[in-house]
């Protein structure tokens, strides 16, 4: 769910200033991952990975993405923003990335 912040109305590749959480999906389990980003300027200030996994193995990716992400997404624009293998991971990068598209809608509604 999205918390807002901005007070003017957002035009089409604006992005309100906020906090919003996603879950993102991937795999064929499927799996997900929570992920919360603040925005400031459309360019992402903090971010937060949830991991979801039950598995072992893809909790120990999950958990190994957590920790790398910050490095790689803090400080760049979201619209440029598309993460691929982190931290030996392949497949969770599919997940972090479906939760930023959703969060990407999400600020653009304002």
């Amino acid at each position: 769910m999205p918390y807002p912040s901005a007070s003017q109305p957002v035009t089409a590749g604006e992005y309100a200033d906020g906090q919003y959480q996603a879950t993102g999906s991937y795999g064929s389990g499927p799996s997900s991952i929570g992920v919360s980003m603040t925005l400031d300027n459309g360019v992402v200030t903090a971010v937060r990975v949830t991991p979801n996994a039950t598995d072992p193995t893809s909790l120990d990716y999950q958990e190994r993405i957590a920790d790398a992400v910050r490095a790689v997404v803090v400080g760049r624009r979201i619209d440029q923003l598309r993460v691929q293998k982190i931290a030996g991971s392949s497949g969770t990068p599919n997940g972090f990335n479906d939760a930023v598209s959703k969060i990407k809608e999400a600020a653009q509604r304002g």
